[in-house]
């Protein structure tokens, strides 16, 4: 798909972008081929092709879900600043 120096300079400006030029008839060839790309892309029948179909194998990329060990409440509480009665002592919201 041709682009015009002025089509790419507005491009530019949208990015604030100054360009040079060399850098506009630069990125005007590399425009053009990219968008020449995407054409061949948009001519290909793929009306027989289900929306989720992949080239990629199926596989999760999470841990396998489990419970770490569960805490001691006696290991629990000696790590607490003051505990009392089997319970970690806070101190009273309210008076």
């Amino acid at each position: 798909m041709p682009l015009t120096r002025e089509e790419v300079e507005h491009i530019a400006r949208l990015a604030h972008l100054r360009l040079t030029s060399d850098e506009v008839n630069l990125y005007r060839a590399q425009l053009e081929s990219i968008l020449d790309y995407a054409a061949r892309l948009r001519a290909v029948d793929t009306s027989n092709i289900p929306p989720t179909t992949s080239v990629l194998g199926l596989r999760s990329i999470l841990r396998e879900d489990g419970s770490p060990r569960p805490w001691e409440r006696e290991e629990l509480l000696r790590a607490a600043p003051k505990s009392e009665r089997g319970m970690f002592r806070v101190p009273p919201v309210f008076d």
